[in-house]
């Protein structure tokens, strides 16, 4: 199983040279089916509805690892958002993943259930936090990515939006059981080394890309056929000079959600990400809540 693990080796190394910082909020560790952390903003209040966010990290990564990445923590405190990046399982490699879809990254055919390990963090926070279920998120890198389009597909009754980056949907459209819309933002890089922008085969299971993807979820949420793509750029990755992403939009979904590509133009699969990119995901999700 080295190839496997060699697969993702270049992104666990770059996040692990990162660590977190948890600047004025509290980490409270809950215990659901496995353990977790939740981070408090100091503006929480009882009885004053706040959002949640979940992020999932990448295969062989770490929820410290991917917060170290995406620099979440302060722009949860600037909202109000509770937040917990959660861990995965170790599979018989000795790498964390999420059984997600059959492309990525269940290797070894684990029969753990990530997706109820996911509902139970949004469970136990909810009961002993004000949670608006209207504002419920999850976002996620490579691996777990994968894992956000499976609780996109398995919970849009739960879920308002989610994000994924660099990881993609089933391969079949008829093996998502979306029953209501949700809002997707789907994000990658078109030099992904990794997870191919236009979609690919790890071992021996097939993955649509980022176009299909965002696609797919366009048929699942009934919004226009093609989308469009806006005037507007955006800057994701700091090391390509400019703003080199392209955002592409498909109009009319129903319920007032929103499907959305972000192509990063010669992004890879680990591109050094700008300092407002937390605030570029999260302003997103919130302006997508459950209607």
């Amino acid at each position: 199983m080295k190839q496997k693990h060699s697969l993702f080796l270049l992104a666990a190394t770059m996040l692990a040279a990162i660590f977190p910082t948890f600047a004025h909020a509290d980490t409270v560790p809950l215990q659901g089916t496995r353990a977790f952390n939740v981070v408090v903003p100091s503006t929480y209040k009882a009885g004053t509805a706040a959002p949640l966010i979940i992020a999932l990290h990448g295969y062989t990564s770490s929820g410290a690892q991917t917060e170290a990445y995406f620099h979440m923590v302060p722009v949860a405190q600037a909202h109000g958002i509770l937040y917990v990046y959660p861990d995965g399982t170790l599979d018989q490699g000795g790498a964390r993943f999420w059984n997600a879809t059959p492309a990525c990254c269940n290797f070894y055919k684990s029969k753990v259930n990530d997706e109820a390990f996911i509902l139970s963090i949004i469970d136990t926070v909810s009961k002993k936090y004000s949670v608006d279920p209207k504002r419920i998120y999850v976002v996620g890198h490579s691996n777990g990515g994968f894992m956000t389009n499976h609780m996109a597909c398995s919970s849009s009754d739960r879920i308002a939006a989610v994000a994924s980056f660099a990881g993609e949907q089933y391969a079949n459209i008829k093996s998502c059981k979306a029953s209501k819309p949700i809002s997707v933002l789907q994000i990658q890089g078109t030099s992904d080394e990794t997870i191919n922008y236009k979609g690919g085969n790890l071992f021996g299971n097939s993955y649509p890309g980022a176009e299909k993807t965002a696609s797919m979820w366009a048929a699942l949420d009934k919004c226009s056929a093609k989308a469009v793509k806006s005037s507007t750029k955006l800057d994701i990755d700091s090391s390509i000079s400019g703003s080199e992403t392209t955002v592409s939009k498909y109009l009319g979904c129903a319920n007032k959600t929103s499907v959305e590509l972000w192509t990063v133009n010669g992004g890879a699969h680990v591109p050094t990400l700008v300092p407002d990119f937390a605030e570029k995901i999260v302003n997103w999700l919130l302006a997508h809540p459950k209607s």
